[in-house]
């Protein structure tokens, strides 16, 4: 009885797509907002996207070093960004709640544009998985 084997594809091309999946949502998003006229929920999103990416990198670097913590040390610079990331976001966003200068709605969308990258990313494993079966 032979057992057939499932190709996974490597995790590290994975991950390397998912900023440009990021970047693909916020532009699209944001450029099909802008010719809608709609100019300052384009601003929100870009801004809440912009944010949303920057934390992903700042995650995915600590967390790197994290891994890499057994064999050097952690970066006094990269400890500030870690610890930045949530003060930066939740100040952004009730800066924008508060003001009004930007849409609310748009910015806290624009925070949810990495997780449109992962579903993208992930139809895409889903799909490249059924062609190979």
């Amino acid at each position: 009885m032979d057992a057939e084997m499932i190709q996974v594809e490597d995790p590290a091309r994975a991950e390397a797509r998912l900023p440009y999946w990021m970047a693909a949502v916020a532009l699209a998003a944001g450029v099909a907002m802008l010719a809608s006229g709609h100019t300052r929920w384009a601003a929100g999103f870009f801004l809440g996207g912009t944010l949303a990416i920057l934390n992903y990198y700042w995650l995915r670097e600590a967390i790197v070093a994290l891994f890499d913590a057994a064999r050097v040390r952690v970066p006094r610079r990269l400890i500030l960004k870690f610890l930045v990331r949530y003060p930066l976001v939740f100040g952004s966003v009730y800066l924008f709640y508060h003001t009004g200068w930007l849409p609310f709605d748009a910015v806290l969308a624009g925070l949810f544009v990495p997780t449109a990258g992962v579903v993208m990313e992930a139809v895409i494993q889903v799909g490249s998985g059924l062609r190979s079966t």
